[in-house]
């Protein structure tokens, strides 16, 4: 047992004073798309030079895999929500390294406080919503400006005549 303990701590380094920068997409046209997209990239750097951190991620109660990138400490995590439901403001994305989200899954299937488990780090991914098109479609407004141009003419043509 302490043979096999040994081998995962050699694979999933702990990361000591994480400095990351961040940077965050969100799908602000729902027009094109069934559902709103929110990504988060990083880089990530550890005091104490761990380079193969285990990450996974939090938003409202949710978990999701993070996944490495080809180059050394660069990490991402996406999810999607139905439009109505990925409402305009603020997300805390907040990251777990192997231990605190051993830690996490043990509160939740316990039914304990898991605000008492500490993130790693977060992240604030701000969201706008996403734009639903104009309030009238172009095909509608095409025919409004039709028949306003046909009734114009139309009593242009009774008053020269008359």
């Amino acid at each position: 047992q302490t043979r096999i303990l040994s081998v995962l701590l050699l694979l999933a380094d702990s990361c000591t004073d994480p400095v990351i920068s961040p940077s965050a997409y969100t799908t602000n046209d729902a027009v094109i798309s069934s559902e709103s997209v929110f990504i988060v990239e990083l880089s990530l750097a550890c005091a104490n030079g761990a380079q193969s951190v285990a990450l996974y991620a939090d938003v409202n109660g949710r978990q999701f895999p993070v996944t490495r990138g080809q180059d050394v400490g660069k990490y991402q995590v996406s999810w999607s929500l139905p439009h109505k439901q990925a409402s305009s403001g603020t997300y805390q994305v907040k990251f777990f390294d192997e231990e605190s989200y051993s830690s996490l899954r043990k509160a939740q299937r316990n039914n304990e406080d898991v605000a008492a488990i500490q993130p790693l780090f977060s992240v604030n991914v701000d969201h706008r919503g996403a734009w639903n098109g104009p309030w009238v479609s172009t095909e509608v407004l095409a025919a409004v400006v039709g028949i306003l141009v046909y009734y114009l003419a139309f009593s242009a043509k009774s008053t020269i005549q008359a």
